[in-house]
């Protein structure tokens, strides 16, 4: 009965995301609206804020008269970001652990969060989860799965090949190797989860998300099945943007953009702290392709400086590439000297691990070194 509801639960969902943007927005207050007035929740609202997608909710939530509480752990974002977070009034709270911390004790942050979580296993020898071990190695589920066959708990063979070292005998087709750096999924936990889970315990608050379904991932299935508003034993969460699409959250962006030129004074008063467009720099500007869908001339996601996950799949200039734009130092920081090796002693960074992996970083985007003169003319590039 339970997959027959959830079936249905994701057939409506999925129907939603059809509809056009208006019907969406409306969706949206409507669902926010009943969140802050659920006797459950009795109006102790928040607002977890990062980058552009929960930008765009908090100020979306202003204009619905909805006064939920803006709360970030901003020293995480960028400067551009952390711009607006200061003209919107936010509410900053501290990282757990620092990222350079969070690196050294958790691991680097690689490929997905659900690969990251296999490949430490893997990492550590003699594990006493051997059948999982296996399923991870071989995707065969042995007694407890009924012996059946998982391609989705198996790690891809050329991730094997890489991290899976510490188990090759399960594999010995493949050359497994052990990776000169640790892989860990649990930086998110600590600096930004769990101290914002932490707050929200504190003073009473349940969080309005700026999640969306159509960015796939883990959060997908789960927005699918429990929809925007969602009460559980240990969670209480809104995600209003649950059935918009990237196009939609930026339309909704434009008009959120021009809301707060109006109200601007209502986030926060001093004129100091205002900025001209809450579109962080990072993301550039909004713009339309030939066929009326929007776009960001930057970025198109952030996240932390120092988070690797989805690296391999991105095209150049991919973030790496940006953040050398942005600021040479930090990116020399952490391409080179983030970390030391407890081994030999040798300062590394993300440099060893994309290395590893294999996405390129030491060159330009373009394809030529710092510094290296152009076959057209004398100019450095």
């Amino acid at each position: 009965m339970a997959t027959v509801e959830a079936t249905r639960a994701i057939a409506d969902f999925t129907a939603k995301q059809r509809q056009p943007y208006e019907f969406k927005k409306k969706y949206a207050a409507i669902r926010a609206r009943e969140f802050y007035n659920d006797p459950r929740v009795d109006g102790n609202t928040c607002v977890s804020v990062g980058g552009l997608d929960s930008i765009v909710l908090m100020v979306f939530l202003h204009s619905l008269h909805i006064p939920a509480v803006p709360v970030s752990v901003s020293s995480l974002e960028d400067t551009s970001i952390r711009r607006v977070h200061k003209a919107l009034g936010v509410h900053c709270l501290k990282p757990y652990k620092s990222k350079v911390a969070v690196l050294r004790d958790c691991g680097f942050p690689v490929i997905s969060k659900a690969k990251a979580r296999k490949i430490n296993l893997l990492q550590k020898p003699n594990s006493e989860k051997q059948t999982f071990i296996h399923a991870i190695m071989t995707g065969d589920m042995g007694e407890q799965g009924k012996y059946q066959h998982s391609d989705k708990i198996k790690l891809p063979d050329k991730w094997l090949e890489l991290f899976g070292g510490n188990y090759a005998e399960h594999r010995p087709d493949l050359h497994c190797l052990c990776a000169p750096f640790p892989v860990g999924a649990d930086c998110c936990w600590w600096m930004k989860e769990l101290p914002v889970q932490d707050w929200q315990k504190e003073h009473g608050m349940f969080p309005y998300l700026g999640l969306m379904a159509s960015e796939g991932g883990q959060r997908e299935l789960g927005l699918k099945k429990n929809g925007c508003n969602y009460f559980g034993k240990s969670v209480t969460r809104s995600c209003p943007f649950a059935i918009f699409m990237r196009d939609d959250l930026l339309h909704l962006a434009l008009e959120m953009d021009a809301y707060y030129r109006e109200h601007w004074q209502e986030f926060n008063p001093d004129p100091a702290q205002r900025v001209e467009t809450i579109i962080p720099a990072i993301y550039g500007s909004i713009e339309h392709r030939e066929d009326g869908t929007l776009y960001t001339t930057k970025a198109q996601r952030t996240g932390c400086q120092m988070c690797g996950f989805g690296i391999h799949m991105e095209q150049r200039p991919h973030r790496f590439d940006r953040l050398r734009e942005r600021n040479r130092k930090e990116w020399e920081f952490w391409m080179y000297r983030c970390c030391t090796d407890p081994n030999t002693g040798e300062q590394y960074g993300w440099g060893r691990v994309l290395d590893w992996i294999g996405v390129p970083w030491r060159d330009l985007p373009d394809g030529n070194f710092e510094g290296q003169c152009s076959l057209w003319g004398g100019d450095e590039l």
